[in-house]
C-alpha cells in the first residue's frame, strides 16, 4: 500500500471559543492509502492539548508508511506494527483503511462493521460567550438542531446565567461542556442549578484525573460524561469511577477500531456512550458517523461549523448526521470549478 499525507487548514464560519482557547481555523491531516488502483482517504484532527500538531502527525505518517504492508484488511497486524503515539495520525490512517476496504468490497463502512446506518441526532455547539450572546445564537439555530451543547467554564461566576439565557430561547434538550474549567466547589454548587434548568448531562466539569471526580459523580443530580479523562480503551475502567459516561473521539482513540472497542467496554461497565468530534471536514465526520449508532449521544457538528466543507457526502437530515449509503466512508473531495 502506498501512503501520502498532507496538512489542510479549515476555515470556520465564525470564531469558535471554549474555556481554554479560541480559533478561526483548524489544521487537520488528510491521508490517502492507495492499493491496486483504489484509494482510501482519512482525516485526523491533532489536539494541541495532548501535544499533537499537524507537523508531528505528518512526520509520524511518513515514519510508519512502510509498516502498513500490502493487505488493507489485516487491521490487527497493522495496528501491532504501528508505534502507539500520534493518535490523530493513526485515526487518519485507520479511516483511510476502512474507506479502502469499503471501496474494494463495494460496501459502506457502517455495513462492513455490522452496524445500523442511523445514530442519534447531533447536538449543535453554542460556543462560550456572554449570556445574552449565547442566548441569541441558540435562538438562531433552534429550528434546525434537535439538541444544543453549551460551552461553559469562563470562571466568571456566570455559567448558570448562560444556561438560563439559552433556556429562555428554546425547549430543546441541553447539555453542557466545561472543558476541565470548574473547581470541585464550583461543580458541586453549579450542577444542581443546571439540573433545575433541565440540562441533561455535563461533560468534563473537572480537570482530567482530578481527585474530586468520584465525589462529583456521587453528588451530581445529572449524569457526568468525561472527555479529557478518556482517550483509549485502557482509560474506560478508570472513567467508570468518576463518570456516568464517556466521550469517544476518533482523534483521541486512534480511529474507528479502537472507538468501537471503547463503546462496548463502556456498555459492559454500565456507562453511557457519547461520540464527539473536533473541528473537522466531512472526511473526518464521515468516519465518526459510521459508528454513531453505537452511542447514546452524538456531537458531530465539526463540519457544520466550517465556512465551506471540502469533503461533502455526510447528509445532515432531520438533525442527524447520516453516513452515505455508498462504498467506504461515502465522501468525496469537492473538485474546484475550473472556471
Amino acid at each position: 500500500m502506498e501512503v501520502t499525507a498532507r496538512s489542510v487548514s479549515l476555515e470556520l464560519a465564525e470564531t469558535f471559543v471554549i474555556a481554554r482557547e479560541s480559533a478561526d481555523t483548524a489544521d487537520v491531516v488528510q491521508v490517502e492509502i492507495r492499493h491496486e488502483g483504489v484509494s482510501g482517504f482519512g482525516e485526523g484532527a491533532p489536539i494541541e492539548r495532548y501535544g499533537e500538531s499537524a507537523e508531528s502527525a505528518l512526520q509520524y505518517i511518513d515514519e510508519v508508511g512502510d509498516a502498513l504492508g500490502d493487505d488493507p484488511f489485516a487491521l490487527d497486524e497493522i495496528e501491532e506494527r504501528l508505534e502507539p503515539r500520534e493518535w490523530a495520525a493513526r485515526s487518519a490512517l485507520d479511516a483511510a483503511l476502512h474507506d479502502l476496504q469499503g471501496k474494494l468490497t463495494g460496501v459502506p463502512v457502517w455495513r462492513l462493521l455490522g452496524l445500523r446506518q442511523l445514530g442519534p441526532p447531533t447536538s449543535w455547539t453554542i460556543w462560550l460567550g456572554d449570556p445574552d450572546d449565547m442566548g441569541k445564537r441558540a435562538e438562531k439555530v433552534a429550528d434546525r438542531f434537535l439538541r444544543l451543547k453549551l460551552k461553559l467554564g469562563a470562571r466568571d461566576g456566570r455559567d448558570v446565567d448562560r444556561v438560563k439565557a439559552v433556556r429562555e430561547t428554546t425547549e430543546a434538550p441541553l447539555q453542557v461542556d466545561v472543558n476541565e474549567y470548574w473547581t470541585l466547589d464550583e461543580a458541586l454548587d453549579t450542577l444542581p442549578q443546571l439540573a433545575e434548568l433541565g440540562v441533561e448531562y455535563c461533560e468534563q466539569p473537572l480537570p482530567a484525573a482530578d481527585p474530586g471526580g468520584a465525589r462529583v459523580k456521587a453528588a451530581s443530580p445529572i449524569p457526568i460524561y468525561v472527555d479529557e479523562d478518556c482517550h483509549r480503551l485502557h482509560d474506560v475502567p478508570t472513567c467508570a469511577e468518576r463518570a456516568h459516561g464517556i466521550n469517544i473521539k476518533l482523534a483521541k482513540s486512534g480511529g474507528i477500531r479502537e472507538g468501537v472497542r471503547m463503546a462496548h467496554a463502556a456498555r459492559a461497565l454500565g456507562l453511557g456512550v457519547m461520540l464527539g468530534c473536533m473541528i473537522e471536514s466531512g472526511l473526518g465526520i464521515g468516519a465518526a458517523a459510521q459508528v454513531a449508532s453505537l452511542c447514546d449521544h452524538v456531537d458531530l457538528d465539526g463540519n457544520l461549523l466550517l465556512a465551506h466543507d471540502p469533503w461533502p457526502g455526510v447528509d445532515f437530515r432531520d438533525g442527524i448526521q447520516v453516513p452515505a449509503d455508498e462504498p467506504g466512508l461515502g465522501v468525496r473531495e469537492e473538485v474546484p470549478d475550473p472556471r
